[in-house]
């Protein structure tokens, strides 16, 4: 395997392969949590902001384990974002401007300097940062199956209900359990894009390390991501397509459509196996353009 995927002044477009067996990859919150789907199709979406929030909390994992400089996550549970943007100005002073509180903020939060940040809220404002890499929603290949399972817990919220079950009134009865649900998809694949701009990755400041720490992160996401209903998801196959300049020697697209998963439209797959090998067409790539296959 090369490593030019890890330079960061050359145009990057990845294509990732998500699974999802008996687990909710992205739950709806429009929709009581069941996993989001497109209407029309009925394929399963996730979201960009979903897999960017994995890649957070990773990063967030790596930082607490590895400390380094430019590490801090801006979008962090229980932190406000206006606190995030006063940090910078209580290190550079009241006089600095949005400009120098920008830099600052790239300098420092990782997830600025990849992901970009509208930062212009609040007394204290930053500006906003275009960021070199983008990610696509992910969409499931075939239509999904949303199920919602029910469940029961052995106990009740309220101590009062606890009580009135064991001395139950004509008026109280109590309870003894209460009933729950999750939603789940039995099985599903998604095919999902992403793409790394040089020329803005340049304006934020991306290093080589910050590079290989996203692809790190990216491999990892679901590993420390587990939850009840997310048992059991996967990264099947991450493609990096890398150009040999900053701009680009042929159209994403074209790229990933060299990468072909077999539609099974009957919506029966629950295993990747079932559809069969992943077809990858590297052999005649355009002039200036490497492949490296992380995963798949």
């Amino acid at each position: 395997m090369t490593d030019a995927h890890l330079d960061p002044t050359r145009k990057h477009d990845f294509l990732f392969l998500i699974d999802a067996t008996d687990s909710n990859p992205n739950g709806d919150p429009d929709a009581g949590g069941m996993p989001r789907t497109d209407p029309i199709t009925g394929q399963g979406l996730i979201s960009d902001v979903a897999i960017k929030r994995k890649i957070r909390n990773t990063v967030a994992l790596f930082a607490e384990h590895e400390p380094a400089p430019g590490r801090h996550i801006y979008v962090e549970a229980g932190v406000s974002l206006n606190s995030q943007h006063e940090r910078a100005y209580s290190d550079l002073g009241d006089k600095a401007d949005a400009a120098q509180a920008r830099a600052w903020m790239c300098q420092n939060f990782y997830d600025v300097r990849m992901f970009g940040a509208v930062m212009s809220t609040g007394k204290k404002q930053a500006g906003r940062v275009q960021g070199p890499v983008q990610i696509s929603f992910s969409r499931s290949v075939d239509p999904i199956t949303p199920l919602e399972i029910g469940i029961t817990r052995v106990t009740p919220t309220k101590q009062e209900d606890v009580d009135a079950w064991n001395n139950p009134t004509e008026k109280n009865k109590g309870k003894e359990t209460e009933m729950g649900s999750k939603h789940i998809v039995p099985y599903a694949l998604y095919r999902g894009t992403g793409h790394f701009s040089a020329p803005l990755a340049h304006r934020t400041g991306v290093s080589r390390d910050d590079l290989e720490l996203f692809w790190r992160a990216f491999m990892g996401m679901f590993e420390h991501d587990r939850a009840s209903s997310r048992g059991a998801l996967a990264l099947r196959g991450l493609y990096v397509f890398t150009h040999d300049d900053a701009f680009g020697r042929a159209p994403s697209h074209t790229l990933f459509e060299r990468i072909t998963v077999k539609n099974l439209p009957d919506s029966t797959a629950r295993s990747i196996t079932d559809y069969g090998p992943i077809e990858v067409r590297e052999a005649d790539l355009p002039a200036g353009v490497t492949l490296t296959r992380l995963i798949g």
